[in-house]
């Protein structure tokens, strides 16, 4: 039966449509111009780094500016047929590209999604999730959650005030509209103590929003958090 169907209704490409074999998959053209975080990382952001070596290193980013979290691990880089994808689950209503994204994300989190992790979604603003109808974070999370066995708890943390679009924002910037955005659920965020956090965001550009959200998990008494993410904002991209 399902061979059948496949005959009517081929898969397709996430990216171009063109045919290929399996659901949720690139085509030969298209997973040329994916780049996938492979090799040396920094092991607080996921940034694909030069070189060789192995341990626990930083990009200048991480360096430069102290990050809240312990580790963090990304997909892709944020560029080409990456950015293409991510801004379709975004803002073009491809909600289906998360099952791809949660396949290459759980890939890329490694030891960091532990059995006994909670995987925890950046939470949106209810206006913004009013005009947009949906939370690309929480959709990741959900599905992640579902092929790696975690528990997820897309609740734990609100969104209390709608912050401006970050889009062109400094640095600095970035981080004071994030100030105080995000805070443990007032109900729920109590699910978040002593349990070891995985944060998940469709992309990470300069780290405020997963810095905010940290914070908050820190003050709901979570006892690690990570951060993983389906791409990374790279400036060699």
């Amino acid at each position: 039966m399902q061979g059948a169907l496949t005959l009517l209704y081929p898969h397709q490409c996430i990216a171009c449509a063109a045919m290929v074999e399996q659901r949720d998959a690139l085509c030969g053209e298209c997973w040329g111009t994916t780049r996938f975080v492979s090799g040396l990382i920094c092991d607080a952001c996921g940034a694909p780094l030069p070189g060789e070596e192995d341990g626990d290193v930083l990009c200048d980013d991480c360096i430069a500016s102290s990050r809240p979290w312990d580790k963090g691990r990304a997909a892709l880089v944020y560029a080409d047929t990456g950015r293409k994808l991510v801004l379709a689950l975004k803002h073009g209503d491809r909600t289906e590209l998360a099952r791809a994204g949660a396949q290459w994300m759980r890939r890329a989190a490694g030891e960091i999604l532990a059995p006994d992790t909670v995987i925890v979604p950046i939470p949106i603003h209810w206006m913004r999730l009013l005009k947009r109808r949906y939370n690309q974070a929480a959709l990741l999370a959900q599905q992640l959650a579902r092929i790696s066995g975690s528990t997820c708890l897309p609740d734990a943390r609100s969104r209390t005030r709608q912050t401006k679009v970050q889009d062109g924002m400094s640095v600095p910037a970035r981080f004071s509209n994030m100030q105080d955005a995000i805070r443990p659920h007032p109900k729920r965020g109590g699910q978040l103590s002593g349990r070891k956090v995985v944060l998940v965001d469709d992309v990470m550009t300069s780290g405020a929003t997963l810095a905010a959200a940290t914070e908050a998990c820190r003050a709901a008494n979570a006892v690690s958090v990570s951060i993983l993410t389906l791409a990374r904002v790279a400036k060699d991209a």
